[in-house]
């Protein structure tokens, strides 16, 4: 036998560090000493101490890059594997909770996937079957969130003029961001916690994009690891990457590099947060999750550790970040940079002035400034005044504008390209709709968008993308802020819903 080799440990001998004296938990068939680690954990010594002499893998997955615990563990915690046959199999000991089984009743009454019809769809079924928690820190955003239904409203105040006696016979809606082929002038823009809606996490969109012919933008806090993503790539398949810029730059140059080295085609800093919004939804389910009596136990050093999932793992994000860093990331990459997050047309001039390759007009979804404006509206401002100041009318290939933030639909997506972006980044249709179908219902997504493309630049009169053009856009009402009827989801907001998809009352089989 190997010296090294550990050997293996029974789940008696693991359950019985189940004390914040001695805590031992098992990930993935590994068992590791934490005792040490309770009171540095992002999340606060509580969670850990829920699993302790238990498996955690479950809990430790949706928000967790494989690879966390090695690295934040010295190798002399690493107790070794755990014996398989000394571990009862809790799936079948009928222990689910009423609440479980009543999500899986929902689950097996869904709607077939042939009854999809557009992208609001899938955000109702997902509503119904994922998990309660992994719903809220999904479609929750900044305190009252009218930011994030503002993002999809502001696209309703945009109206076509189309043109007529076109031959349309054929249509082409394929583009290039950054100088990449793209099917269409979309990207899967970034979202952390993959896993929270699907056990294979920000894999379903990598494959997804490769099948599909369009770039995925990596997020930092993703939930698989950056390099299990890169390497599910297929050889040729353009990668972005979206960075938090980290408080210990030593950390942020290293992350950039080995991008950079694995094949990145483009850097998006994210610039809107450098604190994170309050998400009360997500919050809301942390406080459920406590005992009201260990919330001010819960609070250590900076972090608060009672604010939600989305607080918990984005401590380490840099607040002094400013424009004067923007050289010392040209002195480390030599990526294209982008900024994610720019809100206001000066912030976009000055973007351009200082030679970046382009900005993301965005406010992150919502989640954090409340009344911030949407991208599309921020977007009409932009290329105003790049035309009247600089004298650049979009779309230019050296400073490509993209606006993410409440798309739904290919007439958004047209809207924005119509007024100068290059493309549109799309996030939480893509998770609901692999929350609620797996890898089938990214395919069905993006189809849905393919068919939309399709008949809608027809009806525009708009054989390529060159030929969507800011005459066949009225954007006169833009700037007429109402505050719409606070709703959950998006879809309530429509004509009809979607019959089949609420459905709570569904009762599990006992």
């Amino acid at each position: 036998m190997d010296g090294n080799a550990k050997r293996l440990l029974t789940a008696q001998e693991v359950a019985a560090h189940n004390s914040r004296e001695s805590c031992w938990i098992v990930v993935h068939g590994n068992v590791y000493d934490v005792t040490e680690f309770l009171d540095e954990h992002p999340g606060g010594s509580k969670i850990i101490l829920k699993y302790a002499g238990k498996d955690a893998t479950q809990e430790y997955d949706p928000i967790h890059p494989p690879d966390a615990i090695t690295t934040n563990l010295k190798p002399d915690k690493h107790l070794g594997p755990i014996d398989p046959s000394t571990v009862q199999d809790s799936a079948s000991d009928g222990l689910l909770s009423e609440d479980e089984q009543a999500r899986l009743a929902r689950i097996a009454a869904r709607p077939r996937l042939s009854e999809i019809l557009s992208l609001h769809d899938f955000e109702a079924v997902a509503r119904q079957v994922m998990p309660e928690k992994a719903w809220a820190y999904y479609s929750s955003a900044a305190d009252d969130e009218i930011t994030q239904r503002e993002n999809h409203a502001a696209f309703h105040r945009i109206w076509f003029r189309p043109r007529i006696l076109r031959d349309v016979t054929k249509v082409d809606w394929s583009t290039t961001i950054l100088g990449h082929k793209s099917s269409m002038p979309v990207y899967i823009t970034a979202t952390a916690l993959g896993k929270l809606g699907h056990p294979d996490g920000e894999l379903n969109l990598t494959r997804a994009a490769t099948r599909h012919g369009i770039i995925q933008m990596i997020p930092t806090l993703a939930s698989c690891s950056f390099d299990e993503i890169v390497d599910a790539a297929e050889p040729g398949q353009v990668l972005f990457f979206q960075l938090y810029v980290n408080k210990d730059r030593s950390i942020t140059k290293r992350i950039v590099q080995h991008s950079e080295a694995r094949g990145i085609k483009g850097l998006f800093i994210t610039v809107d947060a450098p604190q994170l919004g309050r998400r009360e939804k997500d919050m809301r389910q942390k406080f459920e999750a406590d005992d009201p009596s260990e919330v001010s136990k819960a609070k250590q050093g900076n972090v608060d550790r009672t604010q939600g999932a989305a607080r918990a793992i984005s401590s380490f994000i840099d607040p002094s970040l400013n424009w004067a860093d923007l050289e010392w990331f040209r002195s480390i990459t030599k990526m294209p940079l982008i900024l994610k997050g720019v809100q206001c047309w000066e912030d976009a001039l000055e973007a351009y002035d200082r030679g970046l390759n382009g900005v993301v007009l965005s406010n992150h979804g919502g989640r954090q400034l409340d009344f911030a404006r949407s991208g599309i509206e921020v977007l009409v401002e932009v290329a105003a005044k790049l035309k009247k100041k600089r004298g650049v009318t979009l779309p230019i290939d050296t400073f490509q504008v993209f606006v993410d933030g409440g798309v739904r639909r290919a007439t958004d997506v047209i809207k924005a390209v119509a007024l100068g972006a290059t493309a549109v980044g799309i996030g939480r249709p893509f998770l609901y709709a692999y929350s609620s179908y797996g890898a089938e219902g990214i395919d069905k997504a993006l189809q849905i968008l393919h068919d939309e493309f399709e008949m809608n630049m027809r009806l525009l009169g708009s054989r390529t993308i060159r030929e969507i053009v800011p005459d066949m856009v009225d954007t006169s009402n833009i700037h007429m802020h109402t505050v719409p009827v606070p709703i959950d989801n998006l879809y309530e907001g429509n004509y009809e819903k979607l019959v089949g998809a609420h459905l709570r009352e569904v009762k599990p089989k006992l």
